[in-house]
């Protein structure tokens, strides 16, 4: 009975410290790991759309629309100038379509740096072209995952 009782007791013991150390390393990558995800957050509106994921909304709003270096790049698409300061609600549908038309004669690998240099040439898309760019640029992130 007594030998019964120590290994018993051994038992108990064993599975305390690993019950113990299961928590504390589980605790510790649990602390790691939302810290890599605040960090993935932080660095992602320093990311271009190459490094981002592409799984998070944030991610792509962040990415796309901030405005990143200094001189813009053009794809031919210099007339679009002409619209710097207006406001996205201040477009005639004409000039909606003339955004669009442009935006879906882009080659997917340039829609993300098309709209990046839009955004440094002080030209505010539309809101309507905006939304359809989003939509474009995660549907070619999730092809690219897939």
């Amino acid at each position: 009975m007594i030998p019964a009782l120590i290994i018993l007791t051994i038992v108990i013991a064993v599975g305390l410290l690993l019950y113990i150390s299961h928590r504390l390393t589980h605790h510790d990558r649990q602390q790691l790991e939302n810290t890599n995800a605040d960090n993935r957050v932080n660095d992602s509106t320093d990311n271009t759309d190459e490094q981002c994921c592409g799984m998070h909304i944030t991610c792509e709003r962040d990415s796309l629309l901030t405005a990143i270096g200094d001189d813009p790049e053009y794809f031919d698409d210099e007339e679009l100038d002409q619209y710097a300061g207006i406001p996205a609600d201040g477009y005639n549908p004409d000039q909606i379509e003339q955004f669009t038309d442009i935006l879906l004669t882009l080659r997917p690998d340039d829609i993300a740096p098309w709209a990046r240099a839009i955004q440094r040439r002080g030209i505010t898309l539309p809101s309507s072209v905006r939304d359809q760019l989003l939509m474009i640029v995660a549907e070619e992130r999730q092809k690219r995952t897939q």
